[in-house]
């Protein structure tokens, strides 16, 4: 018997974080993988419940929440019945490098035997392979390179922070 466990986080640990801010927004599991059904075209709650098994009300709370962060929104397509379909917004679009990337991660590192998916370029149908790069240089962007620095909206708490932690690096090297 599979048992879902919904858990709820009541307050980021960092306001601050943007990966923190992110987590609340899409980091349940569900709604990663609602994500990915409508980067696949899926806009209707039946579609969703269909691709994923899900309980519809776990399905309902989720596409409530990702409609309330402004990852979708909801259109009516019929009146009688009364339905609904979630379509992604500009920010729900946006999402999508991260989905690419956690597909190439998975194909890399969670497929011991082999690749079942690859991400095709649409019309060419030629295998494409997800890196992040930097939009200006278009550097790859690599843990061995990259660093975080304090933003113009950075708490005093959040300056101490990442000095602290520059300060333990210093010290590792």
């Amino acid at each position: 018997m599979l048992v879902t466990i919904e858990m709820k986080v009541t307050k980021t640990p960092n306001p601050e974080c943007p990966i923190g801010r992110a987590h609340e927004n899409v980091g349940e599991w569900w709604s990663i993988l609602i994500l990915r059904d409508a980067f696949q075209g899926m806009t209707r709650f039946d579609e969703f419940r269909q691709s994923l098994g899900i309980a519809p009300s776990i399905l309902t709370r989720r596409l409530a929440h990702l409609t309330a962060c402004g990852m979708f929104d909801r259109r009516s397509y019929s009146k009688k019945p009364p339905r609904d379909e979630y379509v992604l917004t500009a920010k729900g679009r946006d999402f999508f490098p991260v989905i690419a990337s956690l597909f190439a991660w998975g194909n890399r590192h969670l497929a011991p035997e082999g690749a079942a998916l690859f991400l095709v370029q649409r019309e060419t149908r030629k295998k494409l392979h997800p890196v992040v790069v930097d939009a200006r240089s278009l550097e790859p962007i690599l843990l061995e390179t990259t660093g975080v620095v304090a933003g113009p909206a950075a708490s005093p708490a959040m300056q101490r922070r990442l000095a602290q932690l520059q300060a333990n690096a210093a010290q590792k090297h």
